[in-house]
């Protein structure tokens, strides 16, 4: 089939800068927050406030974008993400001492911008693209999410490299949080030159800007042609039949799985990581604040370059087969780091005069988190967001993602807010002060839900592989003996 690979690519990597946003706001709190907790004097509950509270706008932002990518479309609902990051990058950084709220709500704001993107942006991509690319070109958009982390930690290393502690504690964390402002602005000024999607224009009956849209796309009137009446005949099928409930027969099964596949990206504890990693580096590891930052660097390394592996190979081996080698790989990964920090007696005394392990099982530890990272970035990470743009029928897509994408954002909220209380409980309760799990917990409790992982993947997701949205709902159909 005939494509305009170009402009396909052009306008993927435009909205694909809403998942680049999307990472670089959420990874630029690991950086900052590792600074404004001391110039906050935060203690673990408001840590974890600061870092989940952006978490609460993104599950406010998921929940709304269904009923709002319906009514205006995805494009104009990113241009809206789009304003909000930018507003939410500026604000950020102005909070005096006793601001702390005011910091809380430019992170909510952004959040709101977050959860908008999250659903609209796959969304877009997967009815832009054709059948035979839509897996490759829908990972652009978690390439694009890992690159905005990858950056961040480049940015906030390089802002708090050159500056002292005390500049840094002052001053450096505002710095880093404008550095977003950059992206903010090429998101919003490239969504302007976008199209809306083919599918929404014809939806809303805009027949001719459809077309025109597909002529871009394809450049062969006797595929457009073809590729519109599909769309037609699909849309036109949706309107004929009756107005589904999200409890009709067949319909509810469909959406608990991929929310509960949703769900479960977080469960793996990715975002512990990398909303973390500084904590984790520092008093896990004992590594000081500069080897923290750098290690941050490797670790957004190794994020990117596994993302790349699942592009390259999600439309050729396929969705399961990927989540079910990286689900192996993120246990294994784990249950190294788990084990090494469970079994260390914390006899070496860091540079900050506080108990950790030795070099060598520092070395070990960086081994697992790293293994972790690249299977997630392999697997979980991509596939998921594929996943969730192609799985569920035409007429009840966006209501679905959006509560698919919503139980994400809960679960990340969950996980990052209570991580800093439950390192802390293990901080204070080493071997060596008669504590039991020494530092690791965490990582087991991670381990137990990449485990259900495998098995949830092996025996409830269907595999989607070179289908079009409308051969992926004639099997749901098949599948559940009912017509959608």
């Amino acid at each position: 089939m005939k494509q305009n690979k170009g402009f396909i690519l052009l306008i993927t990597i435009a909205a694909s800068l809403g998942g680049l946003l999307f990472g670089y706001d959420t990874g630029v709190i690991n950086g900052t927050q590792f600074f404004f907790s001391e110039f906050f004097g935060l203690d673990a509950v408001a840590k974890g406030w600061a870092v989940s509270s952006a978490l609460i706008g993104c599950v406010v932002g998921a929940v709304a974008s269904g009923v709002l990518s319906s009514a205006i479309g995805r494009k104009m609902s990113l241009i809206i993400a789009a304003v909000l990051f930018t507003i939410s990058a500026f604000g950020s950084g102005l909070p005096s001492v006793d601001q702390f709220n005011l910091l809380i709500f430019f992170r909510v704001l952004g959040g709101l911008g977050i959860g908008i993107a999250s659903m609209n942006a796959p969304t877009y991509i997967a009815e832009i693209a054709p059948a035979d690319k839509r897996g490759t070109l829908v990972t652009y958009y978690q390439l694009a999410i890992v690159v905005g982390f990858f950056v961040v930690f480049l940015a906030t290393y390089f802002i708090g490299e050159g500056r002292t502690d005390a500049e840094n504690i002052a001053q450096g964390w505002r710095y880093m949080f404008w550095s977003e402002l950059i992206p903010c602005i090429l998101f919003l000024g490239l969504m302007f030159l976008t199209p809306k999607s083919p599918r929404w224009l014809a939806l809303k009956g805009k027949n001719d800007e459809a077309k025109s849209v597909l002529m871009k796309i394809y450049g062969d009137e006797a595929v457009v042609n073809n590729e519109f009446s599909r769309i037609k005949e699909s849309l036109d099928e949706d309107i004929a039949k009756p107005k589904l409930s999200i409890f009709s027969k067949g319909v509810f099964t469909i959406i608990v799985i991929g929310t509960v596949l949703s769900a479960l990206q977080q469960f793996t504890g990715i975002n512990a990581v990398l909303y973390y990693g500084a904590d984790i580096f520092e008093s896990a590891l004992g590594m000081g604040k500069d080897q923290v930052l750098q290690q941050q660097i490797l670790l957004a390394g190794v994020n990117l370059l596994f993302t790349f592996i699942a592009m390259f190979t999600v439309d050729k081996l396929g969705r399961k087969p990927l989540l079910t080698i990286g689900g192996i790989g993120m246990l294994l990964g784990f249950l190294l780091m788990g084990w090494t920090l469970y079994s260390s007696d914390y006899s070496t005394i860091n540079a900050a005069g506080n108990p950790s392990i030795s070099s060598t099982e520092g070395i070990l530890c960086l081994i697992g988190v790293l293994t972790f990272i690249g299977s997630f970035a392999m697997s979980m990470g991509p596939i998921v967001w594929v996943m969730l743009s192609e799985m569920f029928p035409n007429n009840i897509r966006s209501v679905a993602m959006s509560i698919a994408v919503a139980a994400q954002w809960i679960a990340n909220a969950f996980v990052s807010g209570t991580f800093p209380s439950v390192v802390e409980s293990q901080v204070n309760s080493l071997k060596l002060d008669g504590g039991f799990w020494n530092n690791s917990l965490p990582y087991f409790i991670f381990s137990a839900f990449i485990l259900f992982i495998i098995f949830f993947v092996r025996k409830y997701i269907p595999e989607t592989k070179g289908k079009s949205l409308e051969e992926v709902e004639a099997m749901w159909e098949e599948k559940f003996n009912v017509k959608f």
